[in-house]
């Protein structure tokens, strides 16, 4: 088990510092972030929260998965580790002759 968690199904007003507070009462947050549109600026409706220890984080999943939390049903598992992507774009498009 590891100390990073997966959080969704977020309402979009949640700040980093609310999930902070939500989690801190299950042991000590390193990190917490909710992850946001890149363009917008607007929640994403997901986020991470990295806990202390693996003790935590199970209380911390035990207590919250599938609580309310904001009108809405909370998803907390462990994070899994972020799938590499194959690089961008490229290739010569465009118009005209090779």
């Amino acid at each position: 088990m590891g100390n990073r968690l997966y959080v969704g199904n977020l309402a979009y007003s949640v700040t980093d510092a609310d999930l902070e507070e939500l989690f801190s009462q299950f042991g000590a947050v390193r990190n917490a972030q909710v992850i946001q549109d890149r363009d917008t600026g607007r929640s994403k409706g997901f986020g991470f929260v990295e806990m202390d220890n693996a003790q935590e984080a199970q209380a911390a999943i035990d207590a919250l998965h599938d609580r309310e939390h904001n009108g809405r049903r909370l998803t907390v598992n462990e994070a899994r580790p972020r799938e590499s992507r194959p690089g961008g774009g490229g290739g010569r498009g465009g118009y005209g002759r090779y």
